[in-house]
């Protein structure tokens, strides 16, 4: 079922929550400037109990979420861990969905005004089309960072037999910036800086992690770290002392925060307190993986409808205005399908 803002593009009443943004083959805008921060890490594959603390002040876990199945686009199915109910949002982020879409299913034409989307490949391929007339594919370790801006609409369908899998994340943009002009950024599987020690391999999106930097540039500062670790081993990861932060567990389970915390399975998000660090430990006998994420607060109101995330209803209301009149960044929208 289509809810209707005009007559000649509807937005799906589907999308109101969950829309992906796949990366696209055309050339990538990477800014010269990167935003780095002071980090440390450490890791080792002892699990004793009786290590001094890594940090001063460790981060714990203050709130755990199961992030629970539910229906999304056309047929898609989605674990939302952030952007529910229980955890509306965690300034600056709206949403963090584990998207699983198969054929015939996926997410049809839809916009996006106000934010930034970050996709992560875990398994498969997505196709993507956009207003603009890019098209491409993005598969399985592939990254996607879509500044939103003053406005895009696009689709995104899966690109291959089977369940295709992957991570997205919204990111909220300050009021500065909400209506600057869209962006990407990409980075292919194979160019994605990694490290290993002791056990534990990282995988760095954004951020910075043993001593290995990301050439992202993250208009709101942003870490995004993609953890391995073996059976014993521990990270000891650093996190900016006022940024928010949360991990979510991908597959296995681990420790974290404290050495004599109850392990935690997947698909929970781990909203993490106050702190300069978090440690994590992997007692089982099988591989855990998470992502760690963190950012700088906002602190600036959010109204959401859907896809339009802005400061106040009057800002949403224009962003609802200028979708249905095609203008101020949406001006290709009235005449443009996806194929």
């Amino acid at each position: 079922m289509y809810k209707s803002l005009n007559p000649f593009f509807p937005i799906p009443i589907q999308f109101m929550q969950f829309s992906l943004s796949p990366i696209f083959r055309s050339p990538a805008i990477i800014s010269p400037t990167f935003f780095f921060f002071s980090s440390a890490v450490s890791s080792a594959m002892s699990t004793s109990d009786h290590s001094p603390p890594a940090f001063d002040r460790p981060r714990s876990v203050i709130k755990k979420i199961l992030a629970k199945l539910q229906h999304e686009g056309d047929g898609a199915v989605v674990r939302r861990g952030i952007g529910r109910n229980d955890l509306k949002n965690l300034d600056p982020f709206l949403m963090l969905d584990d998207f699983s879409v198969s054929p015939p299913a996926g997410f049809p034409d839809h916009p996006h005004r106000g934010f930034e989307t970050v996709t992560y490949m875990l398994q498969g391929g997505i196709t993507h089309q956009d207003f603009a007339g890019h098209k491409g594919t993005i598969r399985t370790g592939d990254v996607q960072w879509m500044t939103a801006g003053r406005g895009i609409i696009h689709s995104e369908m899966p690109a291959g037999e089977g369940s295709q899998k992957g991570l997205q994340l919204w990111i909220n943009l300050a009021s500065h910036d909400k209506m600057m002009e869209p962006r990407y950024q990409e980075i292919s599987s194979d160019n994605i800086p990694r490290a290993e020690k002791d056990g534990v391999e990282v995988r760095v999106i954004a951020g910075e992690s043993m001593g290995v930097h990301s050439p992202i540039y993250t208009r709101t500062p942003t870490m995004y770290l993609d953890f391995t670790l073996r059976p014993r081993a521990q990270v000891h990861q650093s996190i900016p002392d006022t940024w928010t932060s949360f991990v979510y567990i991908i597959e296995g389970e681990g420790v974290f925060g404290s050495p004599n915390s109850s392990r935690v399975a997947a698909h929970h998000v781990l909203v993490l307190g106050g702190g300069d660090g978090v440690s994590v430990w992997n007692r089982s006998s099988k591989p855990l993986r998470f992502v760690l994420i963190a950012g700088k607060p906002l602190n600036e109101p959010i109204v959401q409808y859907g896809p339009f995330v802005m400061n106040s209803q009057s800002e949403i209301d224009k962003a609802i205005e200028d979708y249905h009149y095609a203008k101020n960044g949406f001006e290709m929208a009235k005449y443009w399908r996806s194929q």
